[in-house]
């Protein structure tokens, strides 16, 4: 997974990669259905997520990464977290499982309060493996990956590690902050759950307001208004 903490770059905004978005939203849906989406009403909560000021670093990192394979309802999956320097936030090793192997950037051996949300994206790399689900391009599939992260309830996290101010931008994820916040209020309108409770990062909560008011005005406006002949019958056959 990217991450631009330490790039002196701005953090991209906006809703550039939304028609991926919506995409795999619908793939997602496809591949779960509706009543399997119905298992991932509970997010995964902020107390599950946290890190005790003098919690053991490795047990700690056990323990939040246990809390993400339950919300994400990988019961029969186990995480081993490892710390080595690196480019990006966090790796994970695809294989037949059970047992996955975890790599994240050693930054989070001191700002572990971002540490739920690294694993976050990685623990969902291993759901979308065993399900069979992913996009041929490489870009599109991360999108992929955060979408379902946010949509399915452990995603709320990357949003809210995304803190940015005149000395510092951090971003986690492949996503914008605003299209975080478009999948997040997409989850909060399906299940009536809101996460604007749980951010801790300004920024992220005026991100997830970005995000809903787009998702807001899409759900008031009417299915196909502008569409065409062909995209009806598209819209009539899915």
């Amino acid at each position: 997974m990217t991450d631009n903490g330490g790039r002196t770059s701005p953090v991209e905004h906006g809703f550039p990669h939304l028609e991926t978005v919506r995409a795999a939203l619908t793939a997602l849906f496809r591949r779960l259905t509706a009543e399997g989406i119905g298992a991932y009403a509970l997010s995964i909560s902020p107390a599950e997520a946290a890190f005790g000021p003098a919690e053991d670093l490795h047990l700690g990192a056990h323990r939040v990464a246990s809390a993400v394979v339950r919300a994400l309802r990988l019961p029969d999956a186990r995480m081993v977290v490892s710390f080595r320097p690196m480019r990006d936030a966090a790796t994970v090793e695809l294989t037949a499982g059970p047992e996955y192997f975890v790599e994240v950037n050693d930054r989070f051996r001191l700002h572990r309060r971002d540490l739920a949300a690294a694993l976050s994206h990685e623990v969902t790399h291993v759901l979308l493996h065993r399900l069979g689900l992913g996009f041929a391009d490489t870009a599109a599939n991360e999108i992929l990956t955060d979408t379902a992260a946010a949509f399915l309830g452990s995603g709320w996290l990357l949003l809210d590690a995304y803190r940015e101010d005149g000395l510092t931008h951090q971003k986690l994820g492949y996503l914008t902050p605003e299209e975080f916040g478009y999948v997040l209020a997409r989850r909060a309108r399906y299940f009536g759950e809101d996460p604007a409770p749980w951010f801790s990062s300004p920024q992220a909560y005026e991100a997830y307001v970005r995000g809903r008011a787009l998702a807001d005005r899409e759900a008031r406006r009417a299915p196909l208004a502008a569409a065409g002949a062909g995209e009806r019958r598209r819209y009539a056959r899915a």
